[in-house]
């Protein structure tokens, strides 16, 4: 055991050093969800949304009353996103191939800019 005076400060900087470390090794998933979009996937999503999604989740995301919530979908979770459009879940039916991966890129756009 190490008695001295700056022992402890050696073990936090190894702890924060792997704080930080596993802070980092997520950043990749959460930016997934908060990358930058262009106006015009912002704005290709909103019609696609208020073409297929605006009747059961409402127009503008506002209040849904039996689906879910999208504005409080987390935004890191692309992936989860795409699965849940492609296969349904609950009451959501499967969508399947419908929408191209741009669609559902300017969609997840909409989705995470919010109505504005």
């Amino acid at each position: 055991m190490d008695v001295r005076a700056d022992a402890g400060v050696t073990w936090r900087a190894a702890s924060l050093g792997l704080a930080l470390a596993l802070a980092l090794m997520r950043a990749p998933a959460a930016a997934e969800g908060t990358k930058s979009f262009t106006p015009a996937q912002i704005s290709a999503g909103a019609e696609i949304y208020a073409r297929n999604c605006s009747p059961c989740h409402s127009p503008r995301m506002q209040d849904p009353e039996s689906a879910a919530d999208l504005r409080k979908f987390p935004r890191d979770q692309y992936q989860r996103f795409v699965n849940v459009i492609r296969r349904g879940q609950n009451q959501m039916p499967p969508w399947g191939d419908l929408f191209k991966p741009d669609e559902l890129e300017a969609l997840w756009a909409y989705v995470v800019a919010g109505e504005r």
